[in-house]
């Protein structure tokens, strides 16, 4: 039988085991231990022997990787992998089938997450409707290559507050992902943003850490899967097409390669520099599909208050409808569209265009009277209010 292994980090004695996969394999664990068992087992002398660290750290690296930082056990885990020079055609034929006329910053994103694994990247969000576009094994050659420093997490685990399980990843991926609640969109960008995180595990005091995972997203949903606004620049979005052949041991090729990509990698000179916080210049990462999701996000509520100004000037016979913030999202409401102020405004200002009054002035405005013929009844209001007219409406 093997030797046991044991640590202790602060106070704590940790059992060091190898979890078995359901589909195959181990992950590597650590179990709180008791110091009165490991006595028992062992004798008394043998808890002298236990390696004793000060505390856990986790500093990324793939190149130079350090075990032990400062008497700090480090919590990210080396990638096995030695560079070797050689072909990948298999992974150059990937990249560049999920890259597409952006193969170069696709090579450019991954030599950063293996060179400068800190550096805060966009968050890449792959779409298609269609079945076989090799969109998940771009998502397992990721995990092949960066192995236990990639989480594959659901919709759920992404909402969860237990989130000590991800949050010293490098990369975390969610397949099929359905984030279309505000909150959720506001905790991804966020997250992909902020240098440091308050990390949460059950039963345990939150514990502030640096926080450098990078989001890889997967949707069948081509318009909707994540909330993206008007002028958003963190995600880079890519519209993946269907694979022209199958192979079924394509993975197992990847796999074989990743030696000589990495060696690639190391000795590529990157095609971009540092133009943003997440590196690359929002103009580089624009794509029809980041587009197509953004007006998608908008005509939702703005189509609502279209039609709805539509209806209002329609009904009481007039050409210009004026509003205030509040107005507007009452009427909305109603109709059971469901908006904030926020939003209202930024459609108001930013798509509509339009400003409001210099000063707090008295307009007229309509709300909605169920007793009258025409649905709506005028009343009059004060406020620095915004007027929008039918032909503005109808030529957007």
């Amino acid at each position: 039988m093997a030797q046991e292994k044991f640590i202790r980090v602060g106070t704590t004695l940790y059992k060091i085991v190898n979890q078995p996969r359901i589909n195959g394999g181990f992950v590597k664990k650590r179990i709180v231990w008791n110091n009165e068992t490991l006595r028992q087992d062992y004798g008394k002398d043998f808890i002298a022997t236990v390696p004793k660290y000060d505390g856990f750290c986790t500093v990324p690296n793939h190149v130079n990787y350090q075990p032990v930082v400062d008497k700090f056990l480090n919590l990210y885990e080396p990638i096995e992998h030695q560079p070797k020079e050689g072909e990948f055609p298999h992974i150059e034929s990937l990249i560049r089938h999920i890259f597409g006329e952006q193969y170069e910053l696709g090579m450019d994103y991954l030599q950063l997450l293996y060179l400068q694994p800190v550096q805060k990247l966009p968050i890449l969000l792959m779409v298609s409707e269609e079945r076989n576009t090799g969109k998940s094994t771009f998502l397992n050659f990721l995990k092949a290559v960066f192995q236990n420093n990639v989480t594959f997490n659901t919709n759920e685990d992404f909402r969860s507050q237990f989130n000590a399980d991800w949050a010293g990843k490098l990369l975390i991926v969610v397949d099929e992902v359905l984030l279309n609640r505000r909150e959720d969109s506001e905790r991804l960008k966020n997250l992909s943003t902020t240098l440091s995180y308050k990390v949460e595990a059950k039963g345990k005091d939150r514990d502030e850490i640096s926080f450098f995972a990078k989001f890889v997203l997967c949707s069948n949903n081509e318009l909707l899967p994540v909330i993206i606004d008007v002028g958003e620049t963190r995600y880079w979005v890519r519209k993946i097409e269907r694979l022209k052949n199958d192979d079924t041991d394509f993975l197992q090729k990847l796999k074989a390669e990743i030696p000589a990509f990495l060696y690639f990698l190391q000795h590529r000179t990157l095609s971009t520099h540092k133009e943003s916080r997440m590196w690359f210049a929002p103009k580089l990462t624009f794509t029809p599909a980041l587009q197509r999701i953004i007006r998608s996000n908008r005509n939702k509520v703005e189509l609502e208050m279209s039609e709805l100004c539509l209806e209002v000037m329609d009904q009481m016979t007039v050409t210009e409808f004026s509003f205030c913030i509040n107005d507007m999202v009452c009427l909305l409401n109603n109709t059971g569209c469901k908006a904030d102020k926020s939003q209202v405004r930024r459609i108001v200002q930013d798509i509509w265009k339009l400003t409001p009054a210099s000063n707090t002035l008295t307009y007229l405005t309509y709300q909605k009277d169920y007793n009258s013929l025409r649905n709506y009844s005028p009343i009059k209001r004060t406020g620095r209010f915004y007027t929008v007219t039918k032909e503005q409406l109808t030529n957007m």
